[in-house]
């Protein structure tokens, strides 16, 4: 997959078909929209995402970032996993958040891209003030006999799929909710860095993760996961939480990797599969930690656990 770091007019002249959204989470409903984009991918033609690489609410609202389930690295190797050629990846920045909703259809869409139709979801909205819609998009640009199509959202148990709704159920440590709206299951990736060390004095070494900043992490408590290390897959747990029994103040992710011995600072860790075991609470002793802790560890040793 070729990316373009701005939106400028390719040197090929091969047709091109885009579709165009900041996909965080790539959920079930984005894999819709770019199912449909690659159905218009003809032999020769170029299937192509136009996103960004901040959210747009970064510009337009810096008070109200959500977290996003994705990091930009994520969301680019998701991205590229569909099968699409080449992505546009752009700030969201003044220059585009003034543009007028028609003179991006005509001189961006149309104008500078070349592209020969263009696919949206049915609430996408676009242009100074958000107010292009599909139906505008339709009108400006099929009087360039570019085709518009305007994929409607896919709903789960009666409720629209959407990253908002994929957001909520993480907070909320509803991981099966959250990842069969994605479609998989549920990622962090952190680097491991060096911790306060009280796992080894409890018998349960832990690696502590440093997340990407405004990474969606799961509601506090203790989960079951499977990590991926350097291409192999661990059982383990994971506690994501303040430390209340030590009385900490910061929010850590801490994991415990079943009959796991190497030393990985520094290293990259990803999380998955996780399965809410229990809350966080403060224990009133530290044998008393430890005997939950030897509890909560039975959990990752059923052998169904890892997937086959």
């Amino acid at each position: 997959m070729k990316i373009h770091h701005r939106i400028e007019r390719p040197a090929t002249e091969r047709p091109l078909v885009l579709a165009i959204g900041f996909f965080d989470g790539l959920h079930r409903g984005h894999r819709e929209i770019l199912r449909t984009l690659l159905r218009l991918r003809r032999p020769g033609f170029r299937a192509a995402v136009l996103t960004f690489s901040n959210h747009p609410s970064t510009h337009l609202r810096p008070d109200k970032v959500p977290p996003l389930l994705t990091t930009v690295e994520e969301r680019v190797n998701l991205l590229a996993a569909t099968g699409i050629d080449e992505l546009f990846l752009i700030p969201f920045d003044e220059r585009i958040a003034r543009v007028d909703a028609q003179a991006f259809c005509d001189d961006i869409v149309y104008g500078v891209l070349r592209a020969r139709a263009l696919v949206i979801g049915e609430n996408f909205r676009f242009g100074a003030g958000r107010r292009g819609d599909a139906t505008l998009a339709r009108e400006a640009l099929e009087a360039h006999a570019v085709e518009v199509i305007a994929v409607p959202p896919l709903t789960d148990r009666d409720e629209r799929i959407s990253s908002t709704r994929v957001r909520a159920a993480v907070l909320r440590g509803d991981m099966e909710t959250a990842n069969r709206l994605l479609g998989e299951s549920y990622a962090v990736t952190g680097r491991v860095v060096i911790g306060e060390g009280r796992g080894h004095d409890l018998e349960f070494p832990t690696a502590n993760l440093a997340v990407p900043p405004g990474k969606s992490l799961p509601g506090d408590g203790v989960y079951a996961v499977v990590a991926r290390y350097d291409g192999r897959d661990y059982p383990g747990l994971v506690s994501i939480g303040t430390n209340p029994t030590f009385n900490g103040g910061t929010r850590t992710v801490e994991a415990w990797l079943l009959d796991f011995q190497s030393t990985i600072y520094g290293e990259q860790l990803t999380l998955r599969d996780f399965r809410f075991i229990r809350e966080q609470r403060k224990f009133e002793s530290v044998q008393e930690l430890l005997a939950a802790m030897r509890e909560d560890a039975t959990h990752v040793r059923f052998p169904s656990f890892l997937p086959v």
